[in-house]
């Protein structure tokens, strides 16, 4: 169950439902998520009352076409699936979105099965009822 943030300067809806998803089916298609598991912010900024900032850091050009992919999921994915993933948004972001793929910044968060509530107040992936 990954919780997908993504950040982008100066977009309409439609290039937010593309890089939506985009990353959505990367999850899927690398990582191995259900299709219906799908729970994302997508936001636009527009430069005036909200921004993003970055830079050339480690070598790579970027540009106001930057597209900040933030996803918290559960651990235990290895080193080789998450560069899988990496590429596969990148690939998906370029061709649903038009984003240059050297715009593209990805983090990921890991973090155990007590940390999700998906409704009711529950921790549904403990497997212990509440008390």
């Amino acid at each position: 169950m990954p919780f997908v943030r993504i950040d982008t300067l100066g977009t309409d809806a439609v290039r937010l439902d593309a890089l939506g998803r985009a990353v959505h089916e990367a999850l899927v298609e690398t990582i191995g998520i259900p299709p219906n598991d799908r729970f994302q912010v997508l936001t636009g900024h527009d430069g005036v009352h909200s921004t993003l900032c970055y830079d050339d850091y480690l070598g790579v050009p970027r540009d106001e076409g930057i597209v900040y992919v933030a996803i918290t999921m559960r651990s235990g994915r290895t080193p080789e699936r998450k560069q899988a993933l990496y590429r596969r948004i990148a690939e998906l972001v370029h061709a649903y979105a038009g984003t240059e793929p050297r715009n593209v910044f990805v983090t990921v968060t890991e973090n155990e099965s007590a940390d999700w509530s998906l409704g009711h107040g529950l921790a549904q992936y403990t497997g212990t009822p509440p008390s």
